[in-house]
């Protein structure tokens, strides 16, 4: 499991759109498995759901995506799961990292 956690300032929907953008764009395989939206007042909340097949350890690997919203005051979580191989050994070849990665990468460039 990989995990990254960062408070901003910024756009919330502006935000949500480049996230999506550069995670969908990061490779042939990666899917959005599904995405919750929820609002009210000024605070939004938005989770998404993403997996990307990964050719060298022919497993999947998923990418929680959480970003809670009050004004300009951003909240963003990626969590990266997945990609091992082993039932006993739960041994990854940095699948998990590299997914939570474009999340960071791409908030670095914002800021």
């Amino acid at each position: 499991m990989a995990k990254y956690e960062k408070k901003i300032v910024g756009n919330f929907e502006e935000i949500i759109n480049k996230l999506q953008n550069e995670i969908i764009n990061s490779g042939v395989s990666m899917n959005l498995v599904d995405e919750s939206n929820y609002s009210l007042g000024d605070t939004n909340v938005a989770v998404r759901v993403y997996d990307k097949y990964f050719m060298r350890n022919g497993n999947r690997a998923s990418l929680s995506l959480t970003v809670a919203g009050y004004g300009n005051d951003i909240f963003i979580s990626a969590i990266g799961a997945g990609g091992g191989q082993g039932v006993i050994f739960n041994f990854s070849l940095g699948a998990e990292d590299e997914l939570v990665d474009i999340v960071r990468f791409c908030i670095e460039r914002m800021e």
